[in-house]
């Protein structure tokens, strides 16, 4: 039976976090909000999709998904996603509405929700989680899901068709990560308006749970602050968990450099957003500077003409890209693919607090190759979806459900 969208509706929701949650060196007291995208049909079924908001502005984001998403109206969902790149190039290069952006900003954000929705009810037509949906997919089939324009100097829709070809024979011998469930390192463990007593609590806390990884957010006015904290989470854990530090974009390059070198002793796994996240050669310089430490970004790495540059400049080490930040799913397989190429890895940023990013960490190693790293684990939001994420002694386990694992409550009675 054709699943046909016949209505689309946007949606502002914003969570309030627990004290001291979700802080970081720029961000002091932000919410956790979404600009949400609900696709309906004649049925029973519907696509939900979702982009990352702080709170504020969200409801610029929901105008936003309503100016874009008048084209869907009509469209049945394997038609559409058959092309879906050559569909989602048509609205990202709007004639009129392009020049608000292009690709980035509110109406990147919007595309982004709008895409995730059309990908959720793509794989509830088809009875599956978005990762099997991904894998039954031929190579071919992918790459239609893709808009490669501006990529085609360093990534060709051949190459790139090329390289998940190349991995198809491959795949089963790595399958068992289905079974066995893709690791994640805990977040929420140092949160920057959270005492030093009570980084140290939850990192303990963290290794009992078994995450082998975690991160501790820094950029303090004082540098002395953030080597204190980074040392005492280094004596509570000890040296075999992976201890990563987020300064969240608020150095300069200079003392980018400065604190990186303060904190060496600590052994880091990365340092993430150390300064201005459009800065692609002030990453460079610090990548440099700190090897063979890698550099991570992507939270706020809005398209992917700025991960060619990035990768380009060998200014990334760790690639964070996020489909709540990019445009949706779409874009994120552009980036996945490209990293591959390079090589880079991949880690994703979870601004859907992980809920599509564990079906793609899956597919990102079953069908590109990608070595097993770990997912970002944020737990704040999980009552709030319909079929939260499940990690189970520090790992992420394989979602069952049907769809992109997007659905919310706040949408049930809507």
């Amino acid at each position: 039976m054709a699943t046909v969208i016949t209505r689309i509706t946007a949606h502002d929701f914003r969570y309030k976090l627990g004290e001291g949650a979700g802080s970081d060196a720029v961000h002091r007291n932000p919410q956790y909000g979404y600009g949400a995208t609900h696709l309906e049909t004649e049925g029973s079924l519907s696509g939900t999709g979702i982009a990352y908001t702080l709170g504020g502005g969200t409801q610029l984001v929901t105008e936003a998904i309503t100016l874009l998403a008048e084209p869907l109206v009509g469209r049945e969902i394997e038609e559409l996603m058959a092309d879906f790149g050559a569909f989602q190039r048509s609205i990202a290069e709007h004639g009129q509405v392009r020049w608000l952006g292009p690709h980035k900003g509110v109406i990147h954000l919007a595309l982004a929700s709008i895409t995730n929705a059309c990908f959720d009810l793509w794989a509830k037509a088809r009875g599956v989680p978005l990762w099997k949906l991904l894998l039954d997919l031929s190579p071919e089939e992918v790459v239609r899901l893709v808009d490669f324009s501006y990529l085609d100097d360093v990534l060709t829709r051949d190459e790139a068709c090329a390289i998940l070809r190349e991995k198809v024979g491959s795949r089963g011998l790595r399958e068992e990560v289905l079974q066995r469930g893709y690791p994640g390192y805990d977040t929420s463990v140092g949160w920057f308006a959270y005492s030093d007593e009570m980084i140290v609590e939850n990192a303990r806390r963290a290794v009992d749970a078994g995450f082998t990884a975690m991160k501790l957010k820094v950029g303090s006015p004082n540098p002395e602050d953030d080597v204190r904290r980074a040392v005492l989470v280094r004596q509570a854990v000890g040296e075999d968990v992976n201890l990563m530090v987020d300064a969240n974009q608020a150095w300069s390059v200079p003392l980018a450099l400065e604190v990186c070198q303060r904190l060496a002793p600590v052994k880091l796994g990365w340092v993430e957003e150390p300064t201005q996240p459009d800065d692609v050669l002030g990453h460079r310089t610090i990548a440099q500077a700190i090897a063979p430490v890698p550099v991570a970004v992507g939270e706020t790495v809005s398209n992917r003409v700025l991960w060619k540059n990035f990768l380009q400049a060998g200014a990334v080490g760790i690639v964070q890209a996020d489909c709540t930040r990019l445009a949706g799913i779409s874009e994120y397989l552009a980036v996945a693919i490209l990293a591959t190429k390079y090589p880079v890895k991949v880690i994703p940023h979870v601004g859907d607090m992980g809920q599509m990013h564990h079906h793609l960490v899956f597919f990102n190693h079953i069908a590109l190759g990608h070595e097993v790293q770990f997912l970002e684990y944020i737990p704040h939001l999980r009552k709030h979806f319909t079929t939260p994420a499940v990690v189970r002694d520090g790992a992420y386990q394989l979602p069952q459900e049907p769809g992109c694992s997007t659905g919310l409550k706040a949408l049930e009675n809507v």
